[in-house]
């Protein structure tokens, strides 16, 4: 295990100092496992392409940033999950906040999909993935809701929040952290 450690570590090092193909060599070492892990939250197979590569985005404009406090496949895991569980809640915004104009969705190619979607399951879990949501943001306590309002639907920094909040940074990482984490915990079962 140590040996796979030195290994990203110094493919880290490479992709700081602007190695390029070096993170092409962390996309493949993880990209499977990356891909699993996103599959178990979002079951569309083309949104979790979509996800996954989203997250090695991140990772990479991050990674001037990294530290090297964990290991880089923990890393990475942590910016997966956040990016796949900001595309659910996005997704249940967006469905649930939307009203779609089907005479115009007819136009375009995506109308099938959009029938497809409008089947009287997939409205009710729509419906069932934004009451979870709204009712695991309701029962947050004030300072989590705050964090976690202030980054997903305002899109402040970090900086920017713990400016707001008066707090330290890794404070606002860590209340936005725990925030997604119970409403993570409140949709395992929708996830069955």
């Amino acid at each position: 295990m140590a040996a796979v450690a030195q290994i990203d570590n110094e493919l880290v090092r490479r992709v700081q100092k602007g190695d390029k193909k070096a993170f092409d060599a962390l996309v493949r070492r993880y990209q499977h496992k990356i891909s699993q892990l996103v599959n178990r939250y979002i079951k569309d197979p083309h949104e979790a392409l979509d996800v996954c590569q989203d997250a090695f985005i991140k990772a990479y404009r991050a990674l001037p940033n990294f530290r090297g406090e964990s290991a880089f496949y923990t890393w990475m895991y942590r910016i997966a999950i956040n990016t796949a569980k900001n595309h659910m809640a996005m997704r249940a915004r967006h469905s649930s906040d939307e009203e779609i104009d089907y005479e115009e969705a007819e136009q375009f190619e995506s109308a099938m999909l959009l029938r497809e979607q409008d089947t009287p399951e997939g409205i009710a879990m729509s419906d069932e993935l934004a009451r979870v949501i709204q009712s695991g943001l309701d029962e947050l306590p004030e300072e989590l809701r705050t964090a976690l309002s202030l980054r997903e639907f305002h899109g402040y920094s970090y900086d920017e929040i713990a400016k707001i909040m008066k707090c330290p940074v890794g404070t606002v990482r860590s209340r936005i952290f725990r925030a997604r984490d119970a409403i993570d915990k409140r949709l395992e079962y929708l996830q069955e």
